[in-house]
């Protein structure tokens, strides 16, 4: 097939319209944008064959140097590497056991996670046969809470680092503290919190034994990836677990080109600078807020912190005050228009916002300008 003269063909040769991602990088907006480098490592790995027992054994290496941890993996994105945590602290390295998956009678098969902290996500935990038990209420837990579920089943105590949660739930220190006292492992899905980067190897230093990355959202790797670091024992359990064996995770099997892009990707990321990165989207967002300009009943603002906003954000809130047109008739004609733009919708029902990582400048300057257009509408 010849080179498109425009990459946007790919799709228009399909009858779809290509998209602007304000959103930032979800899934079912086709994640971020790979950077050039990136797809020609794929290409070039695409054409070699190799061991792939070999090679998801230096990917492991690598991986596991970036986040100070003992071990790691590239698995199938954040949500496969759920999957094999929870394998992976239910079989142990019994092949035996890994067999049965996702029988798991008789086996040490709970996963204790605060209720503050129940997420769509955790399927991925009852996928291999593992069980949730919720402690606490949707307000908050105590240690004696964790401990009072903790029973002979028990295999070991998840714990979610994302955007938007309550501040309320136990830290991550604590919940460490209580369940090591009682030798269980915590296993921890940390998919979106990178960057920053520090949080990379923090949780690994603060004492977790097993974390979950997404390989394809601000690292900006193929979108099916993902990073599980951790113990070496539960990282060979979860390896046991996955792809190629012939495990419950074989269906998660992650590509020689994605194991290979994910890689020059970490490369790529970790050599960045992180302030004048941040300054970048810094610049972005406040190019959304200085083109829609001041406007009765809307607040924009700049929102960026290491918890929730982890990127800079141009965010528009509609108060009681707006008479303009609906925040949702706002996000549905954006996305109804030609180029379709999407947008952050995850903080809060009366907001919008633009995040910039999948935005280029030549599209922010669209996104801009439609939003104007579509806020000065007829309601």
């Amino acid at each position: 097939m010849d080179a498109y003269k425009d990459d946007r063909d790919v799709y228009r040769e399909l009858g779809l319209k290509p998209a602007i991602t304000a959103s930032g990088p979800m899934t079912h907006h086709g994640g971020s944008k790979l950077r050039p480098e990136i797809v020609d490592a794929m290409r070039a790995a695409s054409q070699v064959m190799i061991d792939v027992h070999a090679l998801n054994d230096r990917a492991g290496q690598i991986v596991a140097e970036y986040t100070g941890a003992p071990a790691g993996m590239v698995c199938s994105g954040a949500s496969g590497g759920l999957t094999l945590q929870a394998a992976a602290v239910m079989t142990g390295t019994d092949r035996g056991l890994a067999e049965r998956l996702p029988d798991t009678d008789g086996l040490r098969n709970e996963i204790i996670i605060q209720n503050t902290q129940r997420f769509p996500f955790e399927q991925g935990y009852r996928a291999a046969g593992a069980k949730l038990v919720g402690v606490g209420n949707f307000l908050h837990c105590h240690p004696w809470q964790i401990e009072a579920a903790i029973t002979e089943h028990t295999a070991a105590v998840a714990f979610l680092v994302a955007p938007y949660l309550p501040h309320n739930a136990m830290t991550l220190p604590q919940v460490i503290k209580v369940a090591h006292a009682h030798n269980l492992p915590v296993i921890v899905d940390a998919a979106e919190v990178v960057p920053p980067r520090e949080n990379f190897k923090k949780y690994i230093a603060w004492g977790a034994d097993m974390v979950t990355y997404s390989g394809g959202k601000a690292i900006r790797g193929p979108q099916g990836t993902g990073i599980l670091v951790g113990r070496s024992d539960l990282i060979a359990a979860a390896r046991l677990n996955a792809s190629p064996n012939l495990s419950i995770a074989r269906g998660q099997k992650v590509a020689k080109e994605e194991i290979v892009g994910l890689l020059k990707a970490l490369d790529i990321f970790i050599a960045q600078d992180e302030a004048e990165e941040t300054a970048h989207y810094r610049r972005m967002a406040q190019h959304v807020i200085d083109t829609i300009g001041e406007m009765p009943g809307l607040d924009l603002t700049l929102r960026y912190d290491k918890r929730d906003w982890l990127l800079p954000m141009a965010v528009l809130h509609f108060t009681p005050q707006w008479r303009g047109p609906s925040r949702n008739t706002v996000l549905q004609r954006m996305q109804d228009g030609d180029p379709p733009i999407f947008m952050h919708t995850l903080s809060d029902p009366d907001n919008l916002a633009v995040h910039p990582l999948s935005v280029d400048d030549d599209e922010l300057e669209i996104v801009a300008a439609r939003l104007k257009q579509e806020l000065n509408a007829k309601p």
